[in-house]
């Protein structure tokens, strides 16, 4: 049940801040998204950003007045745009604009389109720290919130007024997580879930370790999805250069002893186990204090056993539901099918690492899911998003 924002209407208000331009930027995500994208900007607006820009972008007429202008086919039909709107998003909002929208007050374009509005808003702050944090513009934060509007936090940083402190627009990229994560169904609220991702490291030397290509992207992908479906998710990485999912509780890792570890300290409290790090097999039996030379490598190097995690929650495991990655470059369903019963798991997603569209660090990937009553599900490939909205699917339905 992914959330698609495939050919939904949105409306993206833009209001007269300086940040007005990051706007450009979140206009061109919703379109890469395939979303119908329809621009709504105040006067002032106008000041930081050309009417014309969001129209090219956008490929739709920009309203910026309540009335219609000679030669303009763009004025306001505020009932019919807010009916067919599907989310709102104002970016940036600006104290003006938030204070309008909390009186109530209509008298221009964008608040008289926002009174008529059913759909979700996002109302995003952008404005010097000081005002931000001025007893009437938290005032209204507060009445918005009570009202139902989702209030995406400013982020903190220099301000182009010279300040430091919150104020800063949320970046595009969050600001479209937020909308996915807004119109996402709640089918896993209450329901604690623990992802890992990522490879581990585990050194020789200082400056040498045994490791994987994985990029934590299917893992990242999972806590993501989960914590839009209203789930408390707890994602433990090993080392990725992803950012830490928004509203999700990462604990970043090294090596497979502290991921067993951070992950044994979580696993009695969850509900939903699944495990997608690439955890390394081996480490050294002794790390070396110092670099070794190359020369005395084959010598001074000698490998011991890392833990099983998977294998270990398998035996801990009491109500919780248990899934499994198997990453493997031949005899799939052989492969799968045995680590699913050794580790006495509830699914395993199995796939064959290599290719472009699947694996390691791509993008996509083909899956094929096979379950404890001995069924399997062949899938076709997709993104790493949607395959992970289809695990929790069959979560979901009891796997």
């Amino acid at each position: 049940m992914k959330c698609d924002i495939k050919n939904k209407n949105i409306i993206l208000g833009v209001s007269g801040g300086i940040a007005a331009y990051k706007s450009v930027e979140l206009l061109r995500l919703f379109k890469k998204s395939e979303t119908n994208v329809r621009v709504i900007m105040t006067q002032n607006a106008k000041w930081f950003v050309g009417q014309l820009t969001f129209e090219a972008l956008s490929e739709n007429p920009v309203s910026d007045s309540l009335f219609l202008k000679e030669g303009n086919d763009a004025s306001i039909k505020h009932i019919q745009w807010a009916q067919e709107a599907d989310a709102v998003v104002i970016a940036p909002a600006t104290a003006n604009i938030i204070g309008k929208i909390a009186g109530g007050i209509a008298d221009d374009a964008l608040s008289t389109f926002i009174l008529a509005v059913t759909a979700p808003i996002l109302i995003c702050p952008s404005m010097n720290t000081n005002m931000y944090e001025s007893k009437a513009v938290q005032r209204n934060l507060k009445t918005l919130k009570k009202d139902g509007f989702t209030i995406i936090d400013p982020s903190e940083g220099e301000l182009a007024c010279g300040t430091t402190g919150p104020g800063r627009m949320p970046e595009p990229e969050e600001i479209l997580d937020r909308l996915l994560w807004r119109l996402s169904p709640k089918d896993l609220q209450n329901k604690k879930i623990l992802v890992t991702a990522g490879p581990t490291q585990e050194h020789l030397d200082p400056v040498r370790f045994i490791s994987n290509p994985s990029s934590g992207k299917m893992g990242y992908a999972i806590a993501k999805a989960a914590e839009y479906r209203g789930a408390d998710v707890t994602l433990v990485s090993g080392p990725s250069q992803l950012l830490d999912p928004v509203n999700v509780n990462t604990i970043r890792v090294k090596s497979a002893e502290e991921m067993g570890s951070a992950v044994f300290e979580q696993f009695e409290t969850v509900d939903i186990v699944i495990k997608a790090a690439a955890v390394s097999d081996y480490r050294a039996d002794e790390q070396a204090k110092q670099k070794i030379k190359k020369d005395a490598i084959e010598k001074a190097v000698s490998l011991k056993k890392n833990i099983d995690i998977l294998k270990e929650l398998g035996k801990k495991k009491k109500d919780q539901i248990l899934v499994g990655f198997a990453a493997e470059t031949e005899s799939l369903e052989k492969n799968a099918g045995k680590k699913l019963k050794d580790k006495n798991l509830d699914m395993i997603v199995g796939n064959i690492v290599g290719g472009p569209t699947s694996g390691f660090a791509a993008d996509t990937n083909v899956a094929t899911l096979f379950y404890k009553d001995g069924k399997k599900e062949s899938l076709n490939e997709m993104s790493k998003e949607a395959l992970a909205h289809t695990i929790l699917d069959r979560i979901i339905k009891g796997v």
